[in-house]
């Protein structure tokens, strides 16, 4: 291992915490329809759980309206069940061979209880981050104690892994703001 390698891997695993909250945020749900929202649904598809982009076209029909159009005609009973019991709180209804899910209204108060969710969110990806960097100056550290690294080129070193760790950490905040006002547009 060395500093290359360390700096590296940080910043790598710091990238996938960023992706994990924008993927964390993108099931939030806003005011608006998107498709994004339905992605970690399972249907029953003949005894197996399938996710439901693989049994089903999804499209916006409106900006409050999701279709879902099975490509197994039998199965549009089993993905409204799936997209009910969901923990999206949605309310399907099937018509024909398209199966409509509108999105209800945000009250101000339901608007306020997800950015306390979102925030939540994102704290849990700054602590992921600051771990990260907890780690890689550890790591740091062993290289220092096992004198392949000087003192000068582990506390550059640091001042890295710092920089890195203040990069990210802005863009969290970043991500953050862009999904506050997503949920207070009305």
């Amino acid at each position: 291992m060395d500093i290359a390698s360390i700096r590296k891997t940080t910043e790598q695993k710091m990238q996938k915490s960023i992706e994990a909250l924008k993927t964390d945020l993108s099931k939030v749900r806003t005011g608006r329809a998107h498709t994004g929202l339905l992605d970690h649904i399972q249907v029953d598809y003949y005894g197996n759980p399938t996710p439901l982009n693989q049994v089903a076209n999804l499209t916006l029909i409106d900006a409050r309206t999701i279709g879902v159009a099975p490509w197994d005609k039998k199965m549009a009973s089993a993905i409204e069940r799936a997209i009910r019991e969901s923990d999206l709180g949605l309310n399907p209804a099937t018509q024909g061979d398209l199966v409509r899910v509108p999105m209800p209204a945000l009250t101000e108060e339901r608007r306020k209880e997800l950015i306390k969710v979102v925030r939540h969110e994102a704290e849990n990806a700054r602590v992921a981050v600051r771990n990260l960097r907890r780690d890689a100056i550890h790591n740091l550290k062993e290289l220092l104690k096992a004198k392949t690294v000087s003192e000068d080129q582990e506390r550059r070193a640091q001042d890295d892994v710092q920089k890195l760790t203040d990069r990210f950490v802005a863009e969290i905040d970043k991500v953050l703001q862009q999904k506050e006002a997503d949920l207070m547009a009305v």
